[in-house]
């Protein structure tokens, strides 16, 4: 049985309920309680799935319990002989300090794909560009700021001014601040979710060309993940900036750390299955909004097999178990 034969609805339901619980601890300052309610809500719902999955990419080790830990099995099959095999990659919240106090562009995000078809990244950073279909082929990580902005205001047909590119606001960027500002682009600085960011610069309408600097390594993957299912592109090395992280990624197997890594590397899968759900308001999805009779959802969903993607957009009423919605 094929990954095609589980139900879209069902991921889309997994990052739905996510991002509900944790809409609803919005603005109370208590970051690590909004992760814990979105990672209890997405087990929940995933260990209903008809299929044997397992976490690749996830928040933490078993013994930091309630994290969804790498290598967690899940499902409703899970061992079971014929079970559609998982593997899943999850940010149950990213931006969960975006989360805490109410700011823009906090998700809950899920890929999926078959067995092998999702790169087992360890958890440290990595440094990144991203852009979407239009500049696709037209990066190099390694390339001077410079060049690679020129190139994909080539690709656009625009000037380099005409360009915004966003970047994590943190004190190991000030160069890569200044080399843009010096080519003459504009900058979005966030403070979370690099992962949002690099979706939103596959999508049209967002405003956003490139994502570039040093963030997550699993948030590299789920991104590459989106990638695949829009036709973008992520190229990437591994960054260990410590001995922790160093013993960590070589104990997974990764001693190379120079190696660049495309989109195909970190997300190889023929059957990828992509969805992320607005917890707060954001330039690629709406938060989730409460009224008196329930709540309403705005979903991402995108699978690569079947090559649709899919703005999603779910009103969940109370005491009704089946949830309207309009795709």
């Amino acid at each position: 049985m094929a990954m095609d034969n589980l139900l879209e609805q069902d991921f889309i339901r997994v990052t739905e309920q996510a991002a509900i619980a944790a809409a609803k601890t919005m603005g109370f300052g208590d970051r690590h309680h909004s992760d814990q309610v979105a990672v209890e809500a997405m087990r929940h719902e995933m260990d209903t799935l008809l299929m044997d999955g397992r976490v690749v990419i996830g928040e933490g080790e078993r013994d930091e319990a309630p994290m969804l830990y790498v290598g967690e099995e899940l499902g409703a099959l899970r061992g079971k002989d014929g079970a559609v095999g998982v593997d899943i990659a999850v940010d149950p919240l990213e931006g969960t300090n975006l989360c805490a106090t109410g700011s823009p562009d906090s998700i809950a995000v899920l890929a999926a794909a078959e067995r092998g078809g999702l790169l087992h990244a360890p958890d440290i950073y990595m440094d990144k560009i991203v852009v979407g279909p239009t500049a696709r082929g037209t990066v190099q990580l390694d390339a001077p700021v410079a060049e690679n902005l020129r190139n994909i205001a080539k690709a656009f047909s625009r000037k380099v001014s005409d360009l915004t590119v966003v970047v994590l606001d943190r004190p190991r960027h000030q160069q890569l601040i200044a080399d843009i500002r010096d080519a003459g682009a504009r900058i979005r600085l966030i403070t979370d979710g690099d992962l949002s960011a690099g979706v939103s610069a596959a999508v049209r309408g967002t405003g956003v060309h490139a994502v570039m600097g040093i963030g997550g390594a699993p948030e590299g993957v789920i991104t590459a993940a989106a990638m695949r299912c829009l036709g973008g592109e992520i190229q990437a090395r591994l960054t260990a900036t410590d001995e922790k992280q160093q013993a960590r990624a070589q104990a997974m197997g990764f001693h190379n750390l120079s190696k660049v890594y495309t989109t195909e590397d970190l997300a190889p899968g023929s059957e990828i299955l992509f969805s992320c759900t607005g917890v707060t308001d954001g330039e690629l999805l709406r938060g989730v909004r409460f009224f008196g009779g329930g709540s309403r959802t705005s979903t991402l969903f995108m699978s690569l097999s079947r090559r649709i993607i899919r703005f999603i957009d779910t009103i969940h009423r109370e005491q009704v178990t089946t949830p309207v919605r309009f795709i």
